[in-house]
């Protein structure tokens, strides 16, 4: 699951345009604390999954791997 959020965390963070330092602001976390999720180095705590999601458009079903439908 990791490996996969990593990518995908990546994946719809590039589709959308947004640098890291934008999805922090929206997530009210810093940058490096993002950057450790894309890292995986770090795993995000689930309201900030959520708000992640939200952002993105996309179900946290999707981010974790369960699903391949966005």
């Amino acid at each position: 699951m990791q490996n996969i959020l990593s990518k995908r965390l990546k994946e719809c963070r590039k589709d959308k345009g947004y640098t890291q330092g934008q999805v922090a602001i929206y997530c009210d976390i810093t940058e490096k604390t993002y950057q450790n999720y894309e890292l995986m180095t770090r795993q995000p705590k689930i309201e900030i999954l959520i708000k992640i999601a939200d952002l993105f458009g996309v179900s946290i079903d999707y981010l974790v791997g369960r699903t391949n439908e966005k």
